[in-house]
């Protein structure tokens, strides 16, 4: 069970779903959007309500993220919504019978659990973390595993009062595609690119969100010659006008909505400039990407960029004018470019799907949530 449809939540139930269908191909495992499935509307209206928050006045997120007071103020909300959200619970489960829920957002398990506590219900439970940072809305009796993204999330998962041996740092699940080494030459010739020169991946989220079109305008800028590859998401209106701009510049700049090829055009990037949600930066650290990150979202983005910055896998950059001059050093830099993608492969965990997968399973686990060697690096 997930929330919103275009989302990191969705992508990591659907790679979970792919795992466990790889493993057990006559397995039933639907994908059920949990807040859409129990309350339609109010899912259109908080959405609506996040996107005005994070663009208009991202500090409020800030403050409301993972904040004690809010949580504890919000809780008999919560035990509402997780109360009227019984009879249609009820129904799902009686039409599938599930031996095993799988959550990845932290609203559904809440649900879950509140029903499965009420009804006595003998299920398993897992609840899946897509991001560096745990909050404390994931935290419910009656969930039966946590699957967290590193060991330092295990870490402040305990201290919030979980129990160790209720959490697997398995990591974020991620398509088995992302974990394959790909011939980047190509990739390249495929789509009009040159392998020998710099690819710069600049990636917005599903919302196309952030300054991409400044992002791109300092790209742009840069002294050396370097390809650019945009994905815009959603945002048409940026998308219309990042193709009026790369018509006129003297780099080569490709504009796309969507792609489903985005294994791929990590493979040929040398660098990616990116939001760091959770789903992108899983998918980087498996392709072992320097990230250059713009404009987190407070909360957890802004968790997940700390990570990124203690790990030596990427830097921030506060001014949008300078992303294209702080690219063009680190591209200059190429001993620091291989560090930071040896550091991306050592905290990657390409496999989170499959470990997950056979946890669901009842199969013997395996030592797959290994990174890749370090000597892959490929910048």
């Amino acid at each position: 069970m997930y929330i919103t449809r275009v989302s990191g939540h969705r992508q990591a139930t659907l790679a979970i779903q792919q795992a466990l269908r790889q493993l057990d191909p006559g397995i039933e495992a639907p994908a059920i959007n949990g807040f859409g499935y129990t309350y339609p509307l109010l899912e259109k209206i908080v959405n609506k309500a996040y996107m005005s928050v994070i663009k208009r006045t991202p500090k409020v997120w800030d403050y409301l993220y993972d904040n004690p007071s809010i949580v504890k103020s919000s809780q008999s909300i919560q035990n509402f919504l997780h109360k009227t959200s019984h009879a249609k619970i009820g129904k799902l489960f009686a039409r599938h019978r599930p031996g095993a829920i799988v959550c990845t957002q932290a609203f559904p398990c809440g649900m879950v659990a509140d029903y499965k506590r009420e009804h006595k219900l003998d299920v398993k439970l897992i609840g899946v973390l897509t991001d560096f940072a745990p909050h404390s809305y994931w935290i419910n009796e009656g969930v039966d595993c946590y699957i967290v993204p590193s060991e330092d999330v295990k870490e402040r998962l305990v201290t919030k009062g979980v129990a160790s041996e209720l959490i697997r740092a398995y990591g974020i699940p991620l398509r088995a595609k992302f974990a394959a080494r790909l011939d980047p030459k190509p990739i390249a010739e495929k789509m009009g690119l040159d392998p020998g020169v710099p690819t710069v991946l600049v990636m917005g989220g599903g919302q196309g969100l952030g300054p991409i079109k400044k992002i791109v305008e300092s790209l742009a800028r840069i002294r050396m010659y370097v390809q650019v590859i945009v994905l815009a998401g959603t945002n048409k209106k940026i998308v219309q006008s990042l193709r009026k701009f790369a018509a006129r510049s003297d780099k080569k700049i490709l504009i796309t909505e969507f792609a489903t090829n985005v294994d791929e055009l990590m493979e040929l990037a040398t660098i990616i400039v990116t939001k760091p949600g959770g789903m992108t930066t899983a998918e980087s650290l498996a392709k072992g990407l320097p990230m250059v990150i713009v404009n987190p979202i407070p909360g957890q983005e802004m968790r997940n960029t700390d990570f990124l910055i203690q790990k030596g896998i990427g830097i921030r950059v506060h001014e949008v004018n300078a992303v294209g001059e702080e690219i063009e050093l680190l591209l200059n830099a190429p001993e620091r470019l291989e560090a930071m993608s040896k550091a991306a492969y050592a905290n990657a965990k390409p496999y989170a799907s499959l470990d997950i997968a056979r946890l669901i399973l009842g199969m013997e686990e395996t030592e797959l949530t290994a990174g890749f060697p370090a000597e892959d690096a490929h910048v």
